[in-house]
């Protein structure tokens, strides 16, 4: 039985380490790549740079406009963030605290869009937009992210609003609070791990989101770092040098994000799930 036991325990690290290398490697492999010539890239791919120079992030820095496609990013990702979390907990408090028969097929729809894939959808909604004239714009692009975003938020608002006391809520009521007050003194306050975590999952989706930015921000003063990176890609070439530095400087920020507030994401997904 010790030796079966040992068998699986052995198994089950070793398909960790493989999981962990084959998400790991190729990532490990594109930030050595950005300290080679595009020249070494294709003659030595697999090989440690002969030079660790930082020349390529100084001119991806350069050429991709690094700055202005930072603070689009970055408004584009905090607003988006904001108003999801704003609409999505009160969306989910009135869910659980108001018993309209309507609420539980409104919510059973949301929960049933999350399964739509967004390449079915963002042809029409290019279509849509477009003839309204609402494209090349950020905020039609966090509308969007508002939309897209939501659903997932509710849910798993949904599930720890659920767990709250209700006679927290009375009892403001007693003192004098407004249905308002008490959602916003007594209710959200609560959510704080739930709105960590789906922060930072929405930050992560929404900086690094390359798809729906790149359908709808056509002009170049509108784009965002991950649609910076077309820089380096021509018609016929392609500065892989370039690029792959490019593609670092835009993941950087995330990654700093993602480091300090890595704590909460399992604590709020674990709290929403099981109550």
């Amino acid at each position: 039985m010790k030796k079966q036991k040992q068998f699986l325990k052995i198994v089950k690290m070793s398909t960790l380490v493989v999981l962990f290398a084959l998400y790991v490697v190729p990532l490990l492999f594109v930030l050595l790549n950005s300290f080679k010539s595009t020249t070494e890239i294709i003659a030595k791919p697999l090989a440690l740079p002969t030079n660790f120079s930082f020349t390529n992030y100084f001119i991806a820095f350069d050429k991709m406009n690094y700055l202005h496609g930072f603070f689009n990013s970055l408004i584009i990702t905090t607003c988006s963030v904001l108003i999801i979390v704003v609409f999505s907990s009160s969306t989910a408090y009135l869910f659980v605290r108001k018993k309209w028969k309507i609420n539980k097929y409104m919510f059973l729809i949301m929960i049933a869009a999350m399964i739509i894939p967004f390449q079915g959808i963002m042809i029409p909604l290019v279509q849509i937009y477009g003839s309204l004239h609402m494209l090349n714009n950020k905020w039609s692009l966090i509308y969007m992210y508002l939309g897209f975003g939501t659903s997932l938020a509710v849910f798993m608002y949904h599930g720890f609003i659920k767990s709250i006391p209700l006679e927290l809520e009375e009892a403001a009521m007693i003192d004098g609070a407004t249905r308002f007050q008490t959602f916003t003194k007594v209710v959200f306050p609560l959510l704080k791990s739930q709105t960590m975590t789906i922060a930072i999952l929405d930050i992560l989706w929404i900086w690094n989101d390359f798809l729906l930015p790149n359908l709808i921000l056509g002009t170049a003063d509108t784009r965002t770092l991950p649609l910076s990176t077309y820089y380096f890609y021509g018609t016929h070439t392609v500065d892989y040098g370039l690029s792959m530095a490019g593609l670092i400087l835009s993941v950087i920020p995330v990654v700093i994000v993602y480091m300090f507030m890595q704590k909460n994401i399992l604590e709020g997904v674990m709290q929403g799930s099981i109550k």
